[in-house]
């Protein structure tokens, strides 16, 4: 079942919340609170979530996109939950190995590959 919002596309693939983006440029800061407040309702809305966040849509990323990710991954650890990364472009995963964030994160070249750390 696909659960539709306004930046985000969510649906369950087995007991994982499997989530793309529907923006391929996520650099507004007003565009990032909206997704950081649709992603914090869905990681509040179920205990010990498995969030796989897929970016295979996302071509531009802020640096305010990643300090939301980060406050994403801490409210996910919080609840007992295990966030991990997918589909992230070269020019993005750039980005986080510049800025240290490959280490904090979980990412996988594939969403296929992603799903096989949840089991």
């Amino acid at each position: 079942m696909a659960d539709d919002r306004l930046h985000l596309t969510v649906r369950k693939n087995e007991a994982v919340n499997v989530v793309e983006f529907a923006d391929r440029k996520i650099l507004e800061e007003l565009t990032i609170r909206e997704i950081e407040e649709e992603l914090f309702k869905l990681v509040d809305s179920e205990k010990s979530i498995k969030l796989l966040l897929n970016f295979k849509n996302v071509e531009h990323l802020s640096s305010a996109a990643l300090g939301m990710l980060i406050n994403l991954d801490k409210q996910v650890n919080k609840q007992s939950g295990k966030l991990v990364l997918s589909d992230i472009k070269p020019q993005i995963y750039e980005v986080f190995k510049i800025t240290r964030l490959n280490k904090l994160f979980e990412i996988h070249d594939t969403a296929a590959a992603a799903m096989t750390r949840f089991s």
